[in-house]
C-alpha cells in the first residue's frame, strides 16, 4: 500500500482487516451507555430515517424496507472506514458507483416495466410550451442519467475529503516534538474524527434521501 496522502482512499492489504475487531465494542458502549447526548443522537436518528421513509411513500413496506437496508449499509461502512487501519469502502469508486448504478437501474427499469406511459411522462414537465417541449426533454433526459453520477460523486467526495483531513493531521503529529502542540493536534484530530462521525451520517441521510426522491417518480 502506498504511503502518500491519499493512501487511506488505497484498500489494498487493508481489505484483509474491513471489520475491525473492536467495533462491537462500540456499539456496545452505545447501546449501553444512557447520557443525554447519545439519547439526543437516537432521536435525531430516527427523525432522519422516518423522514426519508416517509418521502419515499411510506405506506409501502418494501420501500421502507429498502430505504432502510441501504442507509444501514452505507452508514456501517462511512463509519468503519473512520477506525484506524480500516479501508472504509464508500471511498471506493467503484463499489459506491456500482451501488448508485444499481439503485438508479432498479428503479428505472422497475417503473418502465410497469407503465411505461407514466414514466415517459415525467419527461416532459406539465404545461410546457410545444415549442419548448423537445429542449425541456433532453434537459430531463441528461438529468435523469446523470442521477448515478451524482450520486456517486456527492459520496466519495464528502466521505474521502474528511478521510485527507484526517491523513493530514496524522503526518503533522508525527513530525511535532512540542509536547504541547503535540497535544493540542490530537485534542484538535480527536474534535475532528467525531465531525467526520457526523458527516458520516449526514452523507448517508443525503444519500438515502435522493434515492427516495427518485423512487417517488416510480408509478
Amino acid at each position: 500500500m502506498s504511503t502518500d496522502l491519499f493512501s487511506s482512499l488505497d484498500g489494498g492489504i487493508q481489505l484483509s482487516i474491513w471489520v475491525p475487531p473492536f467495533l462491537p465494542f462500540f456499539f456496545i458502549f452505545v447501546i449501553l451507555s444512557g447520557n443525554i447526548w447519545l439519547n439526543s443522537y437516537k432521536d435525531a436518528f430516527c427523525y432522519y430515517i422516518t423522514n426519508f421513509a416517509s418521502s419515499a411513500k411510506s405506506s409501502d413496506n418494501h420501500t421502507m424496507l429498502f430505504i432502510y437496508t441501504v442507509f444501514i449499509f452505507i452508514i456501517i461502512n462511512n463509519y468503519s472506514g473512520l477506525w484506524p487501519l480500516v479501508y472504509g469502502i464508500t471511498t471506493n469508486l467503484w463499489v459506491v458507483s456500482s451501488l448508485a448504478l444499481m439503485l438508479w437501474a432498479s428503479i428505472l427499469i422497475s417503473g418502465y416495466v410497469k407503465s411505461p406511459k407514466l414514466s415517459l411522462a415525467h419527461l416532459a414537465p406539465a404545461g410546457a410550451p410545444m415549442v419548448l417541449l423537445p429542449l425541456l426533454v433532453l434537459i430531463e433526459t441528461i438529468s435523469l442519467l446523470i442521477r448515478p453520477l451524482t450520486l456517486t460523486v456527492r459520496l466519495i467526495a464528502n466521505i474521502s475529503a474528511g478521510h485527507i483531513v484526517m491523513s493530514l493531521m496524522s503526518n503533522l503529529l508525527s513530525t511535532l516534538s512540542s509536547m504541547s502542540m503535540l497535544l493540542s493536534v490530537m485534542v484538535l484530530m480527536t474534535a475532528y474524527t467525531l465531525f467526520e462521525f457526523f458527516v458520516s451520517t449526514v452523507q448517508a441521510y443525503i444519500f438515502c434521501l435522493l434515492v427516495s426522491l427518485y423512487a417517488m417518480e416510480h408509478p
